[in-house]
């Protein structure tokens, strides 16, 4: 675990990951709590598809893959599940410290009709939570699959525009990748933004089932 770590959190990826949400903090306006989860996770998606595009295309850039070969279909897949495990654990700590930064910079207040702070917490954190499982695993998933580092950004880059725009709220509705920050804010009692989440992580899921197949025919 310790060799996956040095591998996939170099000091750069570790600094350009605190700096982005430092920024985001200030930069994007909030006035209310129910704002801070809304405008955390979109940008997040970007943050964790950057950070995890080159957790195996990185052993095919360094030629490391031709000893990788050599291992055993079980022993690599382990170390892929590792390496993304450990940036995304990291990807989470950021999320949940962001989340406390636009209180310390921006002091949003409660809004009236919304669910108290707790709640709001709570519904965060299990939303960045799978946006960041299903992200990483998408580009992980795609990246492997082409071959190439940037394909894999490209992609998940495109299904990003689709998905966090108004047409993509008209269009798949709670079945949304961005359904907590498309919920309806005003009704606490609605929870249909669950269903966006509980199917994303079973496309992830799915995704980590292929993983093997991928990784014994691309390499």
């Amino acid at each position: 675990m310790k060799k996956e770590t040095k591998i996939v959190l170099p000091f750069y990826k570790i600094a350009y990951g605190v700096f982005f949400v430092i920024i985001l903090s200030l930069i994007r306006g909030v006035t209310y709590t129910y704002e801070v989860g809304i405008a955390i996770e979109a940008p997040l998606a970007i943050l964790t598809t950057v950070f995890c595009a080159d957790t195996y295309v990185q052993e095919i850039i360094s030629k490391r893959s031709e000893i990788h070969i050599l291992y055993p279909i079980k022993r690599r897949f382990c170390s892929i599940m590792e390496r993304i495990v450990i940036q995304e654990v990291f990807l989470l700590v950021l999320a949940i410290a962001g989340y406390g930064l636009f209180f310390l910079f921006q002091k949003p207040i409660t809004h009236p009709v919304t669910e108290n702070e707790t709640i709001q917490f709570a519904a965060y954190s299990f939303a960045i939570t799978i946006t960041i499982f299903f992200w990483g695993i998408l580009v992980n998933t795609l990246s492997m699959f082409f071959r190439n580092m940037w394909m894999g950004i490209g992609g998940c880059l495109l299904i990003w525009l689709i998905t966090n725009s108004g047409g993509g709220e008209k269009v798949f509705g709670a079945w949304n990748l961005f359904s907590y920050t498309f919920r309806d804010i005003e009704n606490a009692a609605d929870i249909t933004w669950l269903y966006g989440k509980a199917l994303y992580s079973c496309i992830g899921l799915i995704l980590i089932a292929i993983l093997p197949n991928i990784i014994r025919k691309r390499g």
